[in-house]
């Protein structure tokens, strides 16, 4: 718990329907100031739903969704950037062809207030400031999810959920990601990592939750889940 008595992001017993259909069902996670938080599962288990969901980009739910706790649900995507709950999604939608500097500066538009400078973006990630006159849509694939990331810290939250951010990428370049995520919690940030990547996931973060066919089927420490029978045959293959 929080020293003010409550998670950070508290995410009770939501239920999420698509024409009818239902799509998670009951899903309650939670996440502490400090801490990374993953959730994982496979193709198609309902995570993005769910990240959607605290944005408020489905509107058939049933359930809440606390941030500092206050009642945010349903509430639209900006007004959470503006409460400090900062997104990085799935397929980073950047401006393509605008330049680095540029994609930069519009996560500065998104909230009124104190905004981190470029420069210190650029001392987290220097690779950035090396391309800062460059079109997005030329860089690497690991270039671009920490542009994504780094856009996403721009309007200071005190929390960002990440969907898939090694998606597509090589190993080593996964590596580089994971390991910016994790100094960035190091620093104070809290975190939600939304993973298909198990062993990586459960290396770095806390505690964890384990969504399949839109259901919490397992939870706990990160590293009772990455020693847990169950969840080694199933996911890490041994």
């Amino acid at each position: 718990m929080t020293s003010a008595g409550f998670p950070l992001l508290d995410i009770r017993q939501l239920s999420v329907f698509y024409s009818g259909l239902q799509v998670l069902w009951d899903v309650s996670l939670y996440v502490n100031k400090g801490e990374i938080v993953t959730l994982l599962g496979a193709n198609g288990a309902g995570k993005t739903t769910l990240v959607q969901s605290v944005f408020g980009l489905t509107r058939d739910q049933k359930g809440h969704i606390f941030f500092e706790g206050n009642d945010i649900t349903g509430l639209p995507a900006y007004e959470m950037v503006k409460r400090g709950l900062a997104l990085v999604p799935e397929k980073r939608e950047l401006f393509p062809k605008m330049t680095v500097e540029e994609n930069l500066e519009i996560g500065g538009f998104s909230k009124k207030g104190e905004i981190v400078e470029l420069e210190e973006i650029f001392d987290f990630f220097p690779i950035l400031k090396e391309r800062k006159k460059q079109l997005a849509g030329t860089l690497s694939g690991g270039e671009q999810q920490m542009l994504a990331i780094a856009r996403a810290l721009i309007p200071k939250p005190s929390m960002i959920v990440l969907d898939e951010p090694s998606l597509g990428l090589s190993p080593l370049i996964v590596s580089s990601v994971l390991d910016a995520i994790k100094k960035l919690n190091e620093e104070g940030l809290s975190i939600l990592l939304v993973e298909q990547n198990v062993q990586h996931a459960l290396e770095m973060s806390h505690r964890g939750y384990i969504l399949e066919t839109g259901r919490i089927v397992r939870e706990g420490t990160s590293s009772d889940l990455l020693h847990d029978d169950q969840v080694q045959a199933s996911y890490l293959g041994t």
